[in-house]
């Protein structure tokens, strides 16, 4: 559970502690009598997972949105600080490790400095997280080009 759906499901249980809680009340106004004897016990226990759920949240790591750090490690490479990108990009992987789109930028930031082995490895799990993206496949056959260098034609005419 992330800290941000704890603390929707104890908003929930703090919701439904106070209708349980009102039970009895309302059927004082309406009905005239103190109906509803076990509201006061349930409501007891929605107030205690609310606040059980409460605490746990607060006490969760607090998980940077993925979108947010692609969004800064692009702009900091256009700026031309790759190396500090590069450490976005890490950390990033390290909070979304499904997040295939830092893998591609950090491969191709990788490749731009020279690091070719390096960025295949980052295409390759990209490619496994996405396989279905056809542009990684481009990116990966690009750099394995480049780590082989330039092919030479062997095929002579005349």
């Amino acid at each position: 559970m992330n800290r941000a759906r704890a603390y929707r499901w104890s908003r929930t249980a703090f919701a439904l502690a106070a209708l349980f809680a009102s039970f009895p009340i309302v059927g004082r106004l309406i009905l005239g009598e103190w109906a509803f004897e076990g509201a006061g016990g349930i409501a007891g226990l929605w107030l205690i997972a609310g606040s059980y759920l409460y605490v746990r949240a607060r006490r969760m790591p607090k998980v940077e949105d993925g979108a947010a750090l692609l969004d800064e490690a692009i702009h900091l490479a256009s700026i031309g600080d790759a190396p500090k990108a590069m450490r976005v990009l890490g950390r990033a992987i390290r909070e979304n490790p499904w997040l295939w789109q830092a893998y591609q930028y950090r491969g191709e930031l990788k490749l731009a400095a020279g690091a070719t082995e390096k960025a295949i490895e980052d295409f390759e799990k990209a490619i496994e997280l996405a396989p279905e993206e056809p542009h990684l496949h481009n990116l990966r056959a690009r750099a394995e080009e480049m780590l082989l260098g330039p092919r030479m034609d062997t095929d002579s005419h005349g």
